[in-house]
């Protein structure tokens, strides 16, 4: 009898649960395993951008979350410490883009995604998950990983998707990649709205139900916010160059909790109405904005990495998990055909550049995009974006999954292969 196709994926979160969803299929036996015990974090938001969107609606994930309040982000506005609108932008992309700009609460998300994964309502057999799980080692090559205590999984295929701080990257690279400061920090924190709708002299500035994303911007440091969960909860990210935080914040953990009286002593130049959400938050996650450089490769053996693990991104375009999406849908696609984990075992490292291949220099330009775009300590020449904003939406939301992306990039490399090979008197009789 046939073995089935044996899948472990390392890490819980979002791209790792998404991972296990477009790998669903058939008899495949998925694990995830995940070191925490999936207790909620300190609450935030996120958006999914349409090219990700769009994705998770084809996995049925549209109705789950919209039952859990996702909202529509209809737009971006910028006001200065005066409370004058300086900028507003209509954000409509279901026409251009074929999707929604969506936000939602990373619980909702994260939930919705693990019900979608674990249910046996969906084709395929269900997902496994294992907390508290640390993984400690693994075996690229064999396909194995060893968890603290000393036991050892193996699997025809491992999803190295355990975040920035990645235990299964060194394994793949054969070495440490340290992660990057930024400069920057960040608080992060959810309130409810009606707590806002009482306060005057900040709803005279703001509508806190309305769906759209603001910014406040002044003295290095800007306030991010907007609504979810049907306008019931209001999301700030308070983002300060680390020169001027009144406290140390050393992690790259979003659970880390900040201390509230430094956090407003961080932001008091700004005007009392701007920082009524601030002091109306109960608790804060400070977080230290870390990236990386682009790997050489996200893949060795049996084993690729995916989302952040293999391309953590600065927040400045709102496409990290996004592209964990992205990533999840291509290994769903290019591993698609793969039935039995024995008949297939010697192709799996081919299946895997084939990922990398196709994923590695779109995330890697997202990257430097969201990079250039902060302007952060760590922009130290690299790769230049040479597009404006509109040019790099249509370059972020006209994605329509792997294999699309795929045949379009061997199109464009024929057509860069074909002028290298023209001369200039042919150019001229090309024109």
């Amino acid at each position: 009898m046939a073995k089935p196709f044996k899948i472990i994926i390392v890490g819980g979160g979002i791209g790792g649960l998404a991972a296990a969803i477009a790998l669903r299929k058939g008899d495949r036996e998925i694990t995830v395993i995940e070191q925490s015990s999936l207790h909620r974090e300190i609450g935030a938001t996120i958006s999914l951008q349409p090219n990700a969107s769009k994705i998770v609606d084809q996995w049925g994930l549209t109705p789950l979350l919209e039952a859990k309040g996702s909202m529509t982000d209809k737009g971006f506005q910028v006001y200065n410490l005066s409370g004058e609108l300086q900028m507003k932008v209509p954000l409509s992309t279901q026409s251009k883009y074929g999707a929604e700009r969506i936000v939602l609460h990373r619980v909702d998300l994260h939930e919705a995604l693990k019900h979608r994964a674990t249910s046996p309502e969906y084709p395929g057999k269900p997902v496994s998950i294992r907390v508290s799980s640390r993984v400690v080692s693994c075996s690229c090559e064999d396909g194995t990983v060893e968890l603290e205590g000393g036991e050892v999984l193996s699997a025809d295929l491992i999803v190295g998707a355990d975040g920035i701080k990645s235990a299964i990257r060194r394994y793949v690279l054969d070495k440490e990649v340290p992660t990057l400061p930024t400069g920057h920090s960040a608080y992060r924190m959810v309130i409810p709205v009606s707590s806002l709708l009482d306060e005057a002299e900040f709803v005279k500035v703001i509508d806190p139900r309305e769906s759209v994303t603001t910014m406040v911007m002044a003295h290095d440091c800007r306030l991010i916010m907007g609504p979810a969960q049907n306008s019931s909860i209001y999301s700030i990210v308070a983002l300060v160059p680390d020169e001027r935080m009144n406290e140390t914040a050393a992690n790259s953990s979003w659970t880390t909790e900040g201390d509230l009286a430094k956090m407003l002593q961080t932001f008091e130049l700004f005007p009392d109405w701007a920082k009524v959400p601030l002091r109306l938050a109960e608790a804060a996650g400070l977080w230290q904005l870390r990236d990386l450089d682009p790997l050489p490769t996200w893949y060795k053996g049996r084993t690729i990495l995916i989302g952040d693990a293999a391309h953590a991104m600065l927040p400045t375009q709102g496409q990290g998990a996004s592209q964990s999406v992205e990533d999840a849908e291509a290994l769903g696609a290019f591993f698609s055909h793969v039935e039995e984990g024995e008949t297939w075992r010697r192709e799996i490292e081919s299946i895997n550049k084939r990922v990398f291949d196709c994923r590695s220099t779109r995330a890697s330009t997202i990257q430097a995009y969201s990079r250039q775009t902060a302007k952060p300590a760590t922009e130290k020449g690299g790769i230049r974006i040479n597009m404006n904003p509109a040019q790099f939406m249509d370059y972020n939301c006209k994605y329509d999954g792997a294999f699309d992306w795929e045949r379009r990039q061997k199109a464009s490399s024929g057509v860069e292969n074909l002028m290298s090979n023209l001369t200039v008197g042919e150019l001229k009789v090309e024109a």
